[in-house]
């Protein structure tokens, strides 16, 4: 066999280990998350054994067939379960935003937050918290019903507000960019100022704010999986599912893009098309996530950070590994939350800062900086 034949065999027999290796870390990232739902079911206040929580899951799909203890089905399925798989969505909308806006700006410390995104659904929040009851009046106190759910206006008016705040905040940082034409690290500080701004309008509304509107709007900002229902988990999952298949599309795309503009532009690319496209589509799964948590943040900074130490920066792989690692990273902190000082309950947002701090203490002191290069 000649020589050229060799090392193309020798480079086909790499790619394929390379492949295999990436695909066992998403299998293993994947059970990984079913078992820890399946033990998160059951801590809490009143445990469950993991097989007593299989025979509740199972009693819910053929409930002709099997049969769960009693009381088991009620904790399971009415309240442990909907919070579980919004921290689940949230983790993967979080991660799968970090990974594609690191992509896109080129930037590893890029996440849905440093775009100004937190800051703005802050804003919106507590906009409508504070000047919600005068604006309204009486249908800020009613209820409505939406997409088959009811809901009361107070927290879907806060949601709405949350959200349109957070996708406006992406929309003015590219609309600057594209004005000044500016470099993707350019476009990152336009973020940050975007940020404080709306930051400054956060201080304003909570230095107005009645004491009962103050807490309401420190506590959101936290953080939490409180207001998990099915009706929650009803409406992000298709926004969720949807956004995440739109990006996964592109993932051949992102990887060129990693290569420089002008060589995705040679390529047949679309940039600026494909960039605003891809960063509104993020921010849209991060935003409507965000809205119904509150403020969460380092899911999209650890998740794509630990996957390319695992599987590198092949956008095929490491989008749905980022997004399994995220949903794992937010699951984990929030069962921690619910029990580390039970029957007291601390925001999630607390543990995400202290894992996030120590994490990245870790890639500066032990990596040497060069994961963040």
């Amino acid at each position: 066999m000649s020589s050229p034949a060799k090392n193309m065999n020798k480079t086909a027999g790499k790619y394929h280990a390379g492949r295999k290796r990436k695909m066992t870390v998403i299998l293993i990232l994947a059970a990984l998350l079913v078992l820890s739902m399946i033990l998160a079911l059951g801590i809490g206040s009143v445990f469950i054994p993991p097989g007593d929580v299989l025979l509740a899951l199972g009693n819910a799909l053929f409930p002709a067939l099997i049969s769960a203890p009693e009381g088991a089905a009620d904790i399971v399925l009415n309240f442990r379960m909907p919070r579980i798989l919004l921290a689940v969505l949230t983790g993967v909308a979080l991660a799968a935003a970090g990974a594609v806006m690191q992509g896109l700006l080129r930037n590893p410390l890029v996440s849905p937050f440093t775009l100004g995104l937190s800051s703005a659904a802050s804003f919106g929040a507590a906009l409508m918290i504070v000047l919600g009851p005068a604006v309204f009046g009486a249908f800020f106190a009613g209820s409505v019903v939406f997409l088959g759910f009811e809901f009361t206006t107070k927290s879907l008016l806060l949601i709405l507000s949350a959200f349109l705040f957070g996708w406006l905040s992406v929309i003015i940082v590219y609309m600057i960019s594209r004005v000044r034409q500016t470099s993707q690290a350019v476009m990152v500080l336009a973020g940050v100022v975007i940020g404080y701004l709306f930051q400054a309008g956060l201080l304003a509304l909570k230095y107005v704010s009645n004491d009962d509107a103050l807490r309401e709007i420190v506590t959101w900002m936290m953080g939490g999986m409180w207001g998990a229902t099915w009706q929650t988990v009803c409406i992000l999952t298709p926004v969720v599912l949807l956004c995440f298949f739109l990006i996964e599309r592109r993932a051949w795309d992102l990887n060129t893009l990693s290569s420089g503009d002008d060589v995705a532009r040679n390529l047949g690319i679309n940039v600026d098309r494909f960039r605003i496209t891809g960063l509104l589509i993020v921010s849209f799964a991060a935003s409507a996530c965000l809205a119904f948590t509150g403020i969460i943040g380092f899911v999209g900074l650890m998740a794509p950070h630990i996957c390319r130490m695992l599987i590198g920066n092949d956008y095929r792989y490491l989008l749905p590994a980022s997004a399994l690692m995220g949903a794992l990273i937010l699951l984990i902190s929030d069962t921690v939350a619910r029990v580390i000082l039970a029957p007291v309950e601390i925001p999630v947002g607390v543990i995400m800062y202290v894992l996030g701090g120590i994490f990245f203490l870790f890639l500066i002191t032990k990596g040497h900086g060069r994961y963040l290069s």
